[in-house]
């Protein structure tokens, strides 16, 4: 009776037995720490002779609560991806875009009756109207987008030849890998200058430092004078050719040049012959002072450009709005997530009910044993209680670790955005421990509430 020694310091043969229970009631009756300590040894040991029951017991836990951190890990990741994307277009900012009609759209597409000319989107005259109609505009940066082949001698590429302000690279976060972006002076001037987006470097100058050198645009030569990242762009829609917003698959050149130097006017081949479509203004990024008043912004752009537009051909914008339902979107992802996660949490907390109810039921003859020699129901709880609570607080602490190391190896394989945050391992191992407390309970109880004469009997 290795439990009994351990609680009393006696043996059952001892003529002293009785005469120790009376002059020591604090071991059978209190409760004190050294109490508390022996119990909890007791547990302990019960624990290691059912190596691989505990073992299992334990592995629920742990599948459980590292389940619980990598999927919120990697549910946070793809949020902060997502809404990366919206502040990289710049909180504070409202984005109009010039969209072809559907109907027009439509018809292009049919390739039946003849060839058109098409005239839609922003216009120079809505950008003032804007900008001068409504407090709280600081600025806007509009940009025309032209597809062109962009020739390096014998290499070329066919990309978006973005014509904008010199103030166009900081309405959208973006920052230089090298160089400079074009001035004023060059914008007045009408300049040959051209930023090369890094993708357009890297394809026209695999070798070469492009910085300095002449790329060609049509028959004029245009000198670079910077090289865009390739970091950190949000790549978030289509302009209205189906090209990717992204600016490192872009160059840029000043407004003036654009607008001197292709017009207004850009043909295509379709179906029914050659198409010529007329766009003064592909976009127009508009700049609102503070936040607070984007949305209504936002909605007062969209009133005017109703009253001035017979067709719908233009697309707003509010990346403030569009984080907010990103943001909204994430947590309600993330509840999901941890509730998917915590049912197997759930699931590891039955598993410990269940091991606990066996060893009820394999350990009869051991409570009756204890309860015939004084001890009582609360020390009998205690000690179930203890063992649930070291199984599922090793379990815990296995997953929390288990948990952290698992995004990391996501990232390092699949290149996938994980972040664990600090309240994730803390959230999974206190519910962990909870666990062990409420599936322990059931089991403690039944084995408190034995009569101790028929559990005497049990064979």
């Amino acid at each position: 009776m290795d439990w009994w020694r351990a609680m009393t310091g006696a043996t059952l043969n001892s003529p002293k037995l009785g005469s120790r229970l009376n002059r020591s009631p604090s071991l059978v009756t209190g409760f004190n720490f050294i109490r508390f300590k022996k119990i909890t040894e007791v547990g302990i040991k019960s624990i290691y002779s059912h190596g691989l029951r505990s073992l299992l017991t334990v592995l629920g836990i742990v599948i459980g609560v590292a389940a619980v951190i990598a999927m919120l890990a990697v549910s946070e990741g793809a949020s902060y991806e997502a809404q990366q994307q919206f502040r990289d277009l710049g909180a504070s900012n409202i984005l109009v875009k010039s969209v072809k009609p559907a109907e027009v759209e439509e018809s292009s597409r049919s390739g039946f009756g003849p060839p058109q000319a098409i005239v839609y989107g922003l216009t120079t005259a809505d950008i003032t109207t804007i900008r001068n109609s409504i407090p709280g505009v600081s600025n806007v940066i509009a940009s025309r987008i032209v597809k062109k082949n962009v020739w390096n001698g014998g290499l070329n590429m066919n990309t978006d030849v973005v014509g904008t302000s010199v103030d166009y690279p900081v309405s959208r976060n973006y920052n230089l890998r090298a160089g400079r972006f074009f001035s004023e002076s060059e914008m007045r001037d009408h300049g040959n200058v051209v930023v090369l987006g890094d993708e357009v470097a890297q394809a026209l100058f695999p070798i070469d430092n492009p910085l300095g050198k002449t790329i060609r645009i049509d028959s004029d030569y245009y000198n670079i004078v910077g090289i865009m990242e390739s970091e950190g762009f949000s790549n978030l829609g289509q302009n209205q050719a189906g090209s990717s917003n992204s600016a490192p698959s872009r160059v840029f050149i000043p407004f003036t040049s654009s607008k001197s130097r292709f017009g207004e006017t850009t043909t295509r081949q379709t179906a029914g012959g050659v198409e010529s479509e007329t766009v003064e203004l592909h976009e127009a990024i508009i700049q609102v002072e503070g936040q607070d008043g984007v949305i209504e912004v936002g909605e007062i752009i969209d009133q005017i450009l109703q009253r001035r537009h017979k067709d719908i051909d233009y697309a707003i914008e509010v990346p403030l709005a569009l984080l907010r339902q990103a943001e909204e979107s994430a947590l309600r992802d993330q509840i999901v997530a941890g509730a998917i996660a915590g049912i197997s949490l759930l699931v590891g907390g039955i598993g410990i009910m269940n091991i606990m109810l066996a060893s009820v039921t394999e350990r009869t003859r051991e409570i009756g044993i204890r309860r015939a020699l004084g001890a009582k129901r609360k020390d009998i709880i205690m000690q179930f209680l203890i063992e649930a609570v070291i199984l599922s607080g090793v379990g815990g602490l296995i997953g929390v670790v288990l948990g952290i190391v698992i995004p990391f190896i996501i990232s390092a394989f699949w290149g996938m955005t994980t972040i664990v945050t600090p309240l994730a391992p803390i959230l999974a191992f206190s519910i962990s421990a909870l666990i062990g407390v409420i599936f322990g309970i059931y089991p403690s109880i039944r084995a408190a509430d034995m009569d101790p004469v028929e559990a005497l009997r049990h064979e």
